[in-house]
């Protein structure tokens, strides 16, 4: 089970490939996430490198894991929290994508009880 933060940071990052573009403005949401959820200097090369040998087609497994490691360990304002990053990093290139959008509506219904829009 990864802990929330590694949780977030993977699945931020899947939300910012599966357009297969990535910008300076996605780029600073996450690491804005980065600065709030981690304490200096962390080392995310592991992490990094986890990401960066997946196939696209695992994908949906992996963020689904990772939404429910974050889950089982945030409240429900950390939950709506991290929903308002993921949505600043889709709409960051002002684009969002069907594949995009289906990433948020996996985290809205799957924590649609704790978060309202």
């Amino acid at each position: 089970m990864k802990s929330k933060a590694i949780a977030g940071y993977h699945m931020l990052m899947i939300l910012s490939a599966v357009d297969e573009h990535f910008n300076g403005k996605e780029d600073q949401v996450i690491r804005d996430y980065i600065i709030e959820n981690f304490p200096p200097k962390m080392n995310l090369d592991d992490q990094m490198e986890v990401l960066s040998q997946m196939d696209p087609s695992d994908y949906p497994i992996h963020f689904n894991n990772a939404m429910n490691d974050f889950y089982m360990d945030s409240t429900a304002d950390e939950r709506s929290h991290f929903i308002d990053f993921a949505v600043k990093l889709v709409i960051a290139d002002k684009n969002i994508t069907p594949k995009e959008n289906l990433y948020l509506n996996e985290l809205y219904n799957a924590w649609e009880e704790n978060y309202s829009l």
